[in-house]
């Protein structure tokens, strides 16, 4: 394709955009709200994903025994679950009776050396050796708790449900939800892309009589409608692209600041971590949903 071409087609599609501004306007707005909805939808799993994460790195199962096991049958028991499950366990640790005092001691008496001198003679957590573990993924939590609590010798086992549980719902939820309004949003945007397609073709129906007459080629003819609704695609991706970089950082700032207990527990990913592939799917999608809902429009509406 020649370079003085491809301008006609570029030049004529951007006339087609001004031609039709309304429908333009329309089309544009509709597919930022759902590119917008997307990039929102994208920070909101990332960062879930980030904190299920984090997560799985600072939370774990404590195993408790029976008090009349020796450490010697502890450790073998020990040795037992890091041989069965060890494509689940990420860390596995013993901490012994004496670990266990040494540990709360220092936690809840921490200069008030005096407090646990009563204790000098006597361990009041004799009999409490456990084993710590880490798992790789915490939606392996559930299995992992029920194998433990069905092995012999195992007195109780600690560990955080909620949390676990509690992500994983919440992540399915939303990604439902934000699946069900983007469909939605998407169905209209290729409605009014169609809508603004078909405008255009008939604005220039003698105009494109003319040039197949005169030997325009059917892709001369088709480009610039093509052109028109993938420029259209792109605007509308990069109008909330834009409004992303200054709408998550002014979010996170809000809940950073209003709810400060948050901050301890809750732990947001930097925008420049995910934002350039959110960037880029974010106008694959506005580009590839112009540029194909464009192509087949105008080939139904121009069949030259």
């Amino acid at each position: 394709m020649r370079i003085s071409t491809f301008w006609f087609c570029m030049k004529q599609g951007l006339v087609n955009i001004c031609r039709n501004i309304w429908f333009s306007l329309a089309s544009t707005a509709i597919i930022s709200a759902c590119i917008f909805l997307f990039c929102v939808f994208f920070s909101v799993i990332t960062n879930i994903e980030y904190m299920v994460r984090t997560a799985e790195t600072t939370m774990g199962i404590t195993v408790f025994f029976d008090e009349n096991l020796t450490e010697d049958e502890i450790r073998n028991i020990g040795a037992e679950i890091e041989s069965e499950k060890s494509e689940m366990i990420k860390e596995i640790k013993f901490v012994s009776a004496e670990e266990a005092w040494d540990s709360f001691k220092t936690e809840y008496f921490g200069a008030e050396e005096a407090l646990a001198e009563g204790f000098a003679d006597d361990n009041p957590l004799a009999g409490s050796s456990s084993y710590e573990i880490r798992l790789n993924r915490i939606t392996d939590q559930d299995g992992m708790v029920a194998y433990l609590q069905g092995l012999s010798g195992v007195r109780k086992v600690n560990y955080s449900n909620s949390a676990a549980t509690g992500l994983e719902s919440f992540n399915k939820i939303l990604g439902l939800l934000f699946g069900v309004l983007i469909a939605m949003l998407l169905a209209v945007a290729v409605f009014l892309i169609s809508n603004t397609i078909s405008v255009a073709a008939e604005f220039r129906k003698n105009e494109n009589r003319i040039m197949r007459l005169i030997g325009a080629t059917n892709f001369m003819i088709r480009a610039p409608f093509v052109v028109e609704g993938t420029v259209l695609g792109l605007i509308g991706a990069m109008i909330p692209l834009g409004v992303m970089l200054f709408v998550y950082r002014q979010t996170v700032e809000y809940v950073m600041n209003r709810f400060e207990l948050l901050s301890g527990i809750i732990q947001f990913l930097p925008l420049g971590t995910f934002y350039p592939m959110m960037s880029a799917i974010s106008l694959a999608l506005g580009g590839g949903l112009g540029f194909f809902v464009s192509f087949f429009t105008i080939r139904k509406e121009l069949r030259v």
